[in-house]
């Protein structure tokens, strides 16, 4: 039996692709709105570091995996990630055309991660499954909900939506390689408190960093502005608080939550386009 749970018709392959983004970036990209705008970057600044120690923590138990099908979703992931890194690593020195001391902030970041890069190799895997949670159910929540990114320019709305096709289809991958290797769900659970903390923290301070550069760290409107985005209308962090915590569930997998028709719709708006 395979130890890969990826439903057939989903292919974890990397697409070759690359974004123009340089001049939006210059800009408050979505829809001229500030929070907005700063919220997505500081996700995108967390990416290339990130993504580098999801793909290392998924290497340690390589070897260990003797099923073939995972063994090639297993590349295809290492793939994807490489590629997300490459583009955000793109967006993120694009930045500093705001005059953004993205040095300083990858700097904050990089301390966290080397440390997160010395732990023993089952709490690095538990915490890339942990961050590969909050990956997926975003993107989910970013391909359901069009409407999010609709006042974005062109390039950025193509490269999130590539983004969140991706992270769908290998949403399963290191959680597979986990159940197969080590299999703890009490460390499962304890890990993801840790990242949960440590998502929201940077997340945060990469936020605040930017609209201190803006002038707007003490804009009340400007917090009003982002607490009803992220909290009020459209919500966009209240409306995946649900899926967030269904990772505390015994027996929880990433395709509980199975969103292959949503995955086919956007994978033909991402071809036409």
């Amino acid at each position: 039996m395979s130890t890969s749970s990826t439903p057939d018709g989903v292919q974890v392959t990397p697409r070759h692709v690359s974004f123009n983004t340089r001049d939006e970036l210059k800009t408050l990209w979505h829809g001229n709105n500030l929070f907005r705008t700063a919220f997505f970057n500081a996700l995108s600044l967390q990416f290339p570091d990130g993504e580098q120690q999801f793909i290392n923590s998924v290497r340690l138990y390589r070897e260990r995996i003797d099923d073939p099908k995972l063994l090639q979703e297993v590349r295809g992931f290492i793939g994807q990630e490489a590629l997300h890194g490459r583009e955000h690593r793109l967006y993120n020195e694009a930045l500093k055309a705001r005059g953004y001391d993205i040095d300083a902030i990858d700097a904050r970041f990089r301390k966290h991660m080397a440390w997160v890069g010395r732990l023993p190799p089952n709490r690095q895997l538990a915490g890339t499954c942990a961050a590969e949670h909050y990956t997926a159910v975003m993107a989910n929540a970013i391909l359901a909900h069009p409407e999010w990114m609709e006042d974005a320019t062109p390039q950025m709305r193509a490269l999130w939506r590539w983004h969140a096709i991706e992270e769908t289809e290998h949403k399963a991958v290191a959680f597979d390689v986990y159940r197969h290797c080590i299999g703890n769900e009490r460390l499962r659970k304890v890990v993801f408190l840790f990242v949960t903390y440590n998502f929201f923290k940077f997340t945060f301070l990469n936020t605040c960093s930017m609209l201190k550069k803006e002038g707007k760290l003490w804009s009340l409107r400007t917090w009003l502005d982002g607490f009803n985005f992220l909290w009020g209308k459209p919500g966009v962090i209240r409306k995946c608080l649900p899926e967030f915590f269904a990772y505390l569930k015994t027996g929880f997998h990433p395709w509980h939550q199975d969103n292959r028709a949503l995955l086919e719709r956007s994978l033909k708006e991402l071809d036409a386009s």
